[in-house]
């Protein structure tokens, strides 16, 4: 066969449903994996109720802006790679393909873990709802294996339907925020709007290492972006832009309804307002002024944004077990897409079997789902992508070190290096800090469990790397790259299944 050559970005092979989404669809993905609502009512009075501290709001625009710094570089190969293996692909061919596939082994567990999590909250929300508004009383397992049922199916249709799906449940999300927000503004304690909140010397107090690790895990979810560039219209444009947007919008969302909390609770009144009101806060300050309806729409909200998220992170999960399926670190199974809807139904289906099944040993043991279901897993899952996130900074300075693209010195290295300076504090931290995270006491294996967890699927991956390269030598080559040396047809259901042989130079290449 005569050498092929290869031009432009790595873009793979596709099974996915290319040419979907456009930059709104792919902000709204991003936006609600980070569930700005939820954070809003659920995380920011937390922080405020357990820290003490009022520096809230800067502390969450600090975090955007040490977000915004690794998009920057994170942004910048994507548009070289276009890859719905994500942080894995970049990883590998940043940091080397033994490397790629050990944070492949972090990503599936820890965005998993996220997803799961989820329906705990969702199960919790939803039953208080039902109680409140039909004094019907409901378990929380019912109510999320309605939840669980809706994403299992959208799972596996059309990826753009589930885009549509998320932009409507999100502009109204947004609209209720912007409005309570601006009640709460324009309803100052004591008719005097404060501003001793964003003062910047709050920065120097030791707690803001603690809130910066509570904020940022806030925003997880926004680099699921990435895993959609495949199914995205100019991908090399429209992921840029969406990634850009999706940590914007909720860094501003969150900033601002923390700073709008302690204006109108008064700075000296918040930390206490949030103990004895943590879920209810903002409705307790805005409630007020507006009509029961909109309070009432902002509890049904609260549970669509969970729902949001979950769709989000199984749409995620799932292209990451299609981009390994396809160059066979997975069976060949995972890297197949449905024929008529594109969706990679191999994946799809076995996080949904995943997700029933922690579901029903939740259930049958009687454990809490607020604590032990979603914050504990939801907890663990983000210290898998705060480790890939800060792997992926110093991936993005190696690929460009080594290929020498074009882009220029800000978004190839000082920007990147900053990241992971950055991240490696925040990392630091969360490491230490994670029993405090989960409160659990001192002497709980689960200060250290959850990083232990990813250090052996870490070694497990590299293991597994090593193997490959010895005995299947095709696959090794094709780590990261969205081929094993074979072009994967776009779909083997209902079709004979063509694989041309791709030569040893273009695998090389790749």
């Amino acid at each position: 066969m005569a050498r092929t050559a290869l031009t432009g970005p790595d873009i793979v092979t596709r099974g996915l449903a290319g040419n979907r989404l456009g930059v709104p669809s792919v902000v709204f993905f991003g936006v609600a994996g980070a569930a700005p609502l939820t954070v809003i009512l659920g995380s920011i009075p937390t922080i405020y109720a357990v820290v003490g501290n009022t520096a809230v709001p800067l502390v969450y625009f600090v975090a955007a802006l040490i977000l915004s710094l690794f998009t920057v570089g994170f942004v910048a190969m994507s548009r070289h790679i276009v890859n719905s293996g994500a942080f894995y692909s970049y990883i590998s061919h940043g940091l080397g393909r033994v490397i790629g596939v050990a944070a492949a082994f972090i990503a599936l567990p820890a965005y998993a873990a996220m997803q799961i999590g989820l329906f705990g909250l969702f199960g919790v929300v939803a039953s208080g709802i039902m109680e409140t508004a039909a004094g019907v009383k409901v378990s929380w397992f019912p109510c999320a294996l309605v939840a669980w049922l809706l994403v299992a199916v959208l799972g596996t249709l059309w990826v753009d339907l589930s885009g549509k799906v998320l932009a409507v449940l999100l502009t109204v999300e947004i609209l209720i925020v912007l409005i309570y927000d601006a009640v709460m503004l324009a309803h100052p304690f004591h008719g005097h709007v404060d501003l001793a909140p964003l003062a910047p010397a709050q920065l120097l107090t030791p707690e803001v290492a603690a809130m910066l690790v509570l904020a940022i895990s806030g925003f997880v979810g926004f680099e699921a972006t990435v895993v959609l560039s495949e199914e995205a219209k100019d991908p090399k444009k429209t992921i840029g832009r969406a990634t850009h947007w999706a940590v914007l919008l909720p860094g501003l969302l969150c900033g601002v309804s923390a700073w709008a909390m302690a204006v109108s609770a008064g700075s000296a009144n918040i930390v206490q307002s949030s103990k004895d009101n943590t879920t209810d806060l903002v409705f307790q300050l805005a409630g007020p002024y507006v009509p029961t309806a909109l309070v009432d729409i902002g509890y049904v909200l609260l549970l669509t944004s969970v729902f949001a998220a979950l769709l989000a992170f199984h749409t995620a999960v799932t292209r990451y077990q299609f981009a390994l399926g396809r160059e066979r670190v997975l069976p060949r199974l995972w890297g197949v897409a449905h024929p008529r809807t594109g969706a990679p139904l191999a994946g799809s289906i076995t996080q949904s079997v995943l997700a029933l099944g922690v579901l029903v040993v939740y259930y049958l043991t009687k454990t809490d789902p607020l604590v032990h279901l979603f914050a504990w897993l939801t907890v663990a899952g983000g210290l898998g992508v705060l480790i890939l996130m800060w792997a992926t900074s110093l991936a993005v300075v190696g690929f460009f070190v080594r290929r020498r693209r074009k882009e220029n010195v800000w978004r190839a290295r000082i920007a990147p290096l900053l990241a992971f300076l950055l991240l490696t504090a925040v990392l630091g931290a969360t490491i230490i800090g994670l029993g405090e995270l989960l409160q659990v006491d001192a002497g709980s294996p689960f200060n250290w469990l959850f990083t232990t967890v990813y250090a052996v699927c870490a070694t497990f991956g590299v293991g597994y790397a090593l193997i490959m390269r010895g005995a299947r030598p095709d696959v090794y080559a094709g780590i990261g790259r969205g081929t094993e040396g074979f072009v994967v047809p776009e779909s083997v259901f209902g079709r004979p299944a063509h694989l041309h042989k791709v030569t040893a130079d273009v695998a090389h290449h790749a």
